[in-house]
């Protein structure tokens, strides 16, 4: 997916992937992973979704990454906070207390910031790129986070000969086969969803499942 596209998506308000609460299966499972308070958490392609301000509530330092001004803008005005900000090259960072946003490319993240969070949460970034891109994600962000990280990966399952993505189907073995080379994985939650999601239904999809799974980065000294 090229840029333009996510940025259109938010100029139209085609943001059907938002969601007004932050998400039962992250309140359900994040105490699983049993994280430092104060740990950064990396959200990628983290549009404006409230997830981010309950993680600050827990006592982490968030760091949210996003192409779409318009997102960022809206995430703060709708929690009633007031950013500092200033310019990067990996982008502008939008920074309110403990949640800071960069509004930019996820694939410019530089070294120093990926090594300085120690816990990931998405939900919205891996189902939204295509194959090749996804693998590039694994490949260029997930590779570059620091050993012992941590966090959950909430991903969609549907027949995608029923419907073009985003969001993609991505089911275990599609995250098995990106990750587990690195990473230690496990599959907290299964359930099928279709029923509340309307849009698939009208799509043609007739098969719907979201599965929560934790993974944590392996030692990169223990030989594979």
């Amino acid at each position: 997916m090229q840029a333009e596209f996510w940025l259109q998506q938010w100029r139209e308000g085609r943001i059907g992937f938002h969601r007004e609460q932050p998400l039962p299966l992250l309140l359900k499972h994040w105490p699983a992973l049993a994280l430092p308070k104060d740990c950064r958490v990396l959200v990628p392609l983290c549009g404006k979704t409230p997830d981010m301000a309950w993680l600050a509530a827990q006592g982490h330092s968030v760091l949210g990454v996003e192409l779409s001004p318009l997102a960022v803008e809206q995430f703060f005005a709708e929690h009633g906070l007031a950013t500092a900000r200033h310019r990067s090259p990996i982008g502008v960072h939008h920074v309110a207390g403990n949640i800071e946003i960069i509004q930019g490319d996820v694939f410019a993240l530089d070294d120093a910031t990926l090594a300085s969070c120690t816990a990931f949460y998405d939900r919205a970034a891996v189902v939204a790129l295509p194959p090749l891109l996804r693998a590039r994600y694994a490949r260029e962000v997930y590779a570059r986070l620091p050993a012992g990280c941590q966090g959950l990966m909430v991903t969609l399952e549907y027949p995608q000969r029923e419907m073009d993505g985003p969001p993609f189907s991505v089911d275990a073995g599609n995250v098995d086969a990106l990750f587990s080379r690195d990473w230690d994985m496990s599959v907290l939650d299964r359930r099928d969803i279709l029923d509340s999601e309307p849009r698939f239904r009208e799509a043609g999809v007739t098969a719907l499942h979201t599965s929560v799974h934790r993974l944590r980065r392996k030692d990169a000294s223990v030989k594979r």
